[in-house]
């Protein structure tokens, strides 16, 4: 049951107060936290089972990351009013959690796992996702679950020059680099981010200043689990050996792994004589121990032959500076590209680096293709889109295809956050990307991006550069280490580091490491991305072979949408009473017109044909001109009256013409000289002060005739022979005549 008092530790960390209790919520879990920071509040419990299910090899940790709508005081926007599916936020959330606590529970602990983080109070201005896995690091210090931790989590970026640790959610808006980095008290684990062409310095840099932060956090978990009085935890089962088997794996197939390692083939034939060397071994094998013996030697066999052939290919590697597929550490795969392959998208483009392959095709639309995110803390649309599909013949295997995987999600977002930094702000189109991996064998997600960039310059968008993408791999026994560029699905699984690099000939625009190993030195990291920026070039440079800028314009078939930044005070005349402006507008020219507000400034989106966008505009420009004394306009006619014509001269803006200004000659009924619809060619000659009315002028546009004279104009008494408009013949309606002499 939950103490009403709960313990308690709390700490000033970076200038901003942390607290941690547990006690009080979740009491029956194997560990509860509740981690509070201003006025967010994160609940988050673990439950480990008692042991593992019967030939189980492999751990099941489940981790979930949710957001409950009531945290930030709002009702859900679907049909049912409950919260849904996890949302693309809440799913890479609980990979960040997932990735930074993975690598730090004991090789051999297999019981399934389950860590559930709960947002259950927010604020707008505060994001939680720098906070979830520090608060799961904290549920598991406080249970009897093996964990070799704490670990924590910060988020780094650097605004107006200066690192600034956990900023809120607007301060970020002016950041130019943005990390959330885990680590333990001695090491970093995980790391992923975005940024504006930063230097690597910059990034090690950045990382330093999170792992103090870090360091402090292990500290204030520690503390809580002292409080608590947490001192032992469950004892991990050692799994049973066989030395005779152990010993008759190595001798059978040692030598000719490493001969395999050692071959330079690719993926296929690797599998198919790894394959058969394992086969030959086993049927040896249960020939030597007999069948029924087997049965129960079999688990020992495939646990010590996945063993040693995780130990001999690295060895390899490290002993021969050979990998797999006969490349040098360096060395990156052959690439081809093709851009423009499909005819009918807005734009596409075909990246292949050695056996990983990307279709990637992008489309354009207007304002009404947004896409809506609705999450609990806030509800936005998003303009540009990125997503990654990666089906199961890529990697010659089938499976059951369900929704959309978290993998997908996540690999999608690195690519999609990392060539957002190069597109062209304002930009009036909405813009999806779509990925379809068709082959894979390692970074994937980094060919993504490569496809990514040439089918946006094939369509035409105006990206600030090309980026590019790299995989990185680490293969180290803590005295040899070797560096690995562009890394195969192998030395992904064999390796001891996983860190995907891209950028543009300037600097770095994302980065995405997990690291397997307890530490990673800062020399080593340097090496690390000293590397990949090499890597990145080389790759940068063949796509330049092929598209090494935009299209200078869209193709025929793609939409054409232009926008225009108007003074907010216009937009109300853009739309008009009840939408009737805007409405007239569509109408009349084809266009599709949508306006929204942001900034004190009005954003209207014109999308359509070509010719129909152009009038449009036309019709836009018209509208928030600003009407200036002595221009001249062509207007058209669109009220008689006996006084004069009323002129619309500009869209929504007309004057009187009158009658005394049609023409230097004497004008004695306006119907003798103009007509509703007419076009004619007006001067503005006055705006009144106090109404604002306009007045208008076609004859200061005439030639004056020769021997014209103005007339003294009779006093405007009782409307008298003489008077103005008095009726007379000698009234002359105000204006001027003239007399040949």
């Amino acid at each position: 049951m939950g103490q009403q008092i709960p313990i308690r530790s709390s700490a000033v960390i970076a200038g901003q107060e942390i607290i941690l209790e547990t006690g009080k919520l979740a009491a029956l879990a194997d560990g509860s936290i509740m981690l509070r920071f201003g006025n967010t509040m994160l609940l988050a419990t673990v439950v480990a089972a008692e042991k593992a299910n019967e030939g189980q090899d492999f751990f099941p940790l489940t981790v979930e990351y949710r957001e409950k709508f009531a945290a930030g005081g709002r009702i859900p926007g679907n049909f049912f009013k409950r919260e849904a599916r996890p949302s693309d936020y809440e799913i890479l959330t609980s990979r960040l959690i997932d990735r930074a606590i993975r690598p730090m529970f004991p090789e051999h602990f297999l019981c399934q796992t389950e860590v559930n983080v709960i947002l259950i109070s927010g604020e707008h201005d505060t994001l939680p996702d720098a906070f979830a896995a520090f608060a799961a690091s904290a549920a598991l210090m406080v249970s009897n679950i093996p964990f070799n931790g704490p670990i924590s989590e910060v988020r780094v970026a650097r605004i107006n020059g200066e690192f600034v640790i956990n900023p809120s959610r607007s301060a970020l808006l002016e950041a130019d680099m943005d990390f959330i980095i885990a680590g333990s008290e001695d090491n970093i684990v995980m790391l992923e981010g975005e940024a504006k062409e930063c230097q690597e310095a910059d990034l090690i840099e950045a990382i330093k200043v999170a792992h103090e932060a870090i360091k402090e956090q292990c500290k204030l978990q520690l503390e809580l689990r002292r409080l608590a009085g947490v001192t032992e935890t469950r004892v991990v089962a050692l799994p049973a050996e066989n030395e005779e088997i152990k010993t008759a794996v190595a001798e059978l197939c040692r030598q000719q792994i490493m001969d395999i390692s050692l071959a330079g083939t690719d993926k296929a034939t690797r599998r198919d004589s790894l394959k058969a060397v394992k086969e030959a071994a086993e049927a040896q094998l249960k020939e030597k121990h007999g069948e029924e013996s087997w049965k129960e030697l079999v688990k020992f066999f495939n646990r010590y032959y996945d063993d040693l052939k995780w130990e001999t290919v690295r060895d390899a590697v490290l002993t021969h500076q050979i990998r797999l597929d006969g490349r040098k550490p360096n060395e990156i795969r052959p690439i081809w590209c093709e851009v423009d392959y499909l005819p009918s998208p807005h734009g596409s483009a075909l990246f292949t680096r050695g056996e990983t392959q990307s279709l990637t095709t992008v489309t354009l639309g207007s304002k009404l293709d947004e896409a809506l995110n609705d999450n609990a803390m806030e509800q936005y649309y998003e303009r540009f889109n990125l997503h990654y599909n990666f089906p199961a013949f890529s990697t010659n295997e089938t499976t059951r295809r369900g929704g959309v995987s978290r993998r997908e999600v996540g690999h999608g977002n690195l690519a999609r956050r990392s060539i957002l930094q190069m597109m062209p702000k304002e930009y009036p189109y909405v813009v999806r990307i779509v990925s379809d991996i068709l082959e894979s064998n390692g970074s994937s997600s980094m060919a993504t991006v490569c496809a990514g960039t040439l089918a946006l310059m094939d369509t035409g968008v105006p990206i600030k550069a090309p980026v590019s993408g790299i995989a990185m791999g680490l293969i180290t026994d803590n005295t040899r280490s070797v560096v690995l560029s562009d890394i195969l699905g192998d030395e992904d699984h064999l390796g001891d580091m996983d860190f995907k690099v891209t950028g543009t000939s300037a600097g770095i625009c994302g980065v995405q490491m997990d690291i397997k190993i307890d530490g990673l030195d800062y020399a080593l990291l340097t090496r690390a991305l000293d590397q990949a920026k090499e890597g990145r070039l080389h790759i940068l440079n063949v796509m330049n072979k092929t598209m090494d800028a935009p299209r200078v314009d869209l193709k025929p078939h793609a939409p054409r949408i232009e926008l225009m930044l108007v003074d907010s005070k216009f937009i109300g005349g853009i739309i008009g009473t009840g939408g009737k402006v805007i409405q007239g507008i569509q109408k009349e020219t084809g266009a599709v017109v949508t306006i929204e507000e942001k900034d004190n400034k009005g954003y209207v989106y014109i999308s359509g044909k070509m010719e129909n966008v152009v009038k449009a505009m036309a019709i836009i420009k018209g509208i928030i001109t600003e009407p200036e004394i002595g221009e001249v306009y062509e207007g058209k006619v669109v009220k008689l009256m006996p006084f004069g014509a009323f002129v619309e001269f500009l869209p929504g803006k007309d004057g009187l013409l009158h009658v005394s200004e049609i023409s230097w000659e004497r004008v004695e009924n306006v119907e003798d000289v103009l007509k509703e619809g007419d076009i004619v060619e007006v001067k503005l000659v006055e705006v009144d002060p106090k109404t604002g009315k306009l007045k208008l002028s076609r004859k200061a546009l005439l030639p004056k005739p020769e021997g014209y004279v103005e007339r003294e104009r009779a006093p405007r008494e009782g409307g008298g022979n003489g008077g103005h408009r008095g009726g007379g013949h000698g009234g002359n309606r105000g204006g001027g005549g003239y007399n040949k002499r």
